[in-house]
């Protein structure tokens, strides 16, 4: 019981000691006013996306920067994605729209969707984004000025998340939480080792020139977390690589109800401990399982200072994220336990063979 107790502390202080570095160092995308000239390559992949594309085009063409083309690839959809996709595009100029070829049975479909996309584009940069986000002013100059002043080859952007149901709620913050949790973002980019790595998908820009010469998406081409891996592969091959938050310039409501949270979650999920169960399981043993028997204790001092600090460090994501604090305190047991049930979904679906995704097994 002791040694069980005094495991939990160190796992919490530790997490709370990177909670905080988070949240001092402030990992944002600064934003940026001073115009760029350089040709920025939007690139889409959508499937049966009929309720989002159109509020994440529209929101490319009201921002500001004015030298990019966006290309969007209809990956199979068979709702209208593709229709709206083409009245869009016929009206303004700098958008287009084309059909992906059949997907190779050795590649994943997005993964093969950016592969024909990197292929179409002409721009300086190449940015992947996801069809249920929205963009604002400031994204583009300030990503541009961010890739030019690092020198990177790759950065990516951890969205803020737009969440309209309680079901949302009680789930989707639980992406920055162990994030910021786990991880010193900044040391993404000042860390040259590539163990040391992260990134989303739903915001990838990449120096063009670097792009054409190493087809990241290729390499990745059967990965289903392909944007850490990406991440990895591009600070291995020596170039430098950068990972933040957002800072309310580009937003996403990832999932519009609690069972396409938790699939969703669940379909990457075991992903980020590299696939291995034990270690998954040991984290929630820690995670969860530490902090029950704390409470077992009744030991008034013990338990109060454990809860005092998750309270700080759910405040401090929170903030970080642009989320409710207090909400996310208030909802702090549910969202366990809802991380509970997504890691043993995900061990489900690893074990059975079983993910799928947008119609597809991944």
């Amino acid at each position: 019981m002791i040694i069980a107790i005094f495991i939990t502390f160190i796992f919490i202080v530790l997490r709370f000691t990177v909670t905080l570095f988070n949240f001092i160092s402030n990992p944002k995308l600064p934003h940026i006013k001073s115009p760029y000239r350089q040709l920025v390559s939007v690139l889409i992949p959508v499937r049966n996306e009929q309720d989002n594309i159109l509020a994440l085009l529209e929101s490319i063409y009201d921002q500001d920067y004015t030298e990019y083309e966006v290309i969007i690839l209809d990956d199979g959809s068979d709702d209208n994605t593709y229709n709206i996709c083409e009245v869009f595009a016929s009206k303004h100029h700098q958008f287009r729209v084309m059909k992906g070829k059949k997907l190779p049975h050795d590649w994943l479909g997005k993964n093969y969707a950016c592969y024909q996309l990197a292929k179409e584009a002409k721009g300086d940069y190449f940015l992947f984004l996801d069809a249920d986000e929205k963009v604002n002013d400031s994204l583009l100059n300030s990503a541009v000025h961010r890739m030019r002043l690092y020198n990177l080859g790759l950065l990516s952007l951890f969205t803020n998340q737009q969440m309209d149901t309680f079901g949302e709620k009680a789930v989707v913050p639980l992406m920055h939480y162990i994030l910021l949790n786990l991880l010193p973002l900044r040391l993404v980019y000042l860390v040259k080792n590539s163990t040391v790595a992260a990134a989303s998908g739903q915001f990838m820009l990449f120096d063009a020139a670097i792009y054409r010469k190493n087809e990241w998406h290729k390499q990745v081409k059967d990965r289903v977390v392909e944007d850490v891996e990406i991440m990895r592969i591009v600070k291995s091959s020596g170039y430098n690589g950068e990972a933040l938050l957002a800072n309310g310039m580009i937003s996403c409501r990832m999932y519009k109800s609690y069972t396409e949270a938790v699939n969703g979650f669940s379909k990457n999920f075991l992903a980020g401990f590299n696939y291995s169960i034990i270690t998954l399981l040991i984290y929630l043993v820690i995670i969860i399982g530490g902090p029950m028997i704390v409470m077992m204790t009744l030991n008034l001092q013990l338990i109060v200072f454990m809860i005092g600090l998750i309270i700080l460090t759910r405040i401090m994501i929170s903030l970080s994220a642009s989320q409710n604090a207090w909400l996310n305190v208030l909802l702090h047991p549910l969202q366990m336990i809802n991380l509970t049930i997504i890691a043993f979904m995900a061990i489900q679906k690893h074990l059975t063979k079983t993910t799928v995704w947008k119609g597809r097994q991944v």
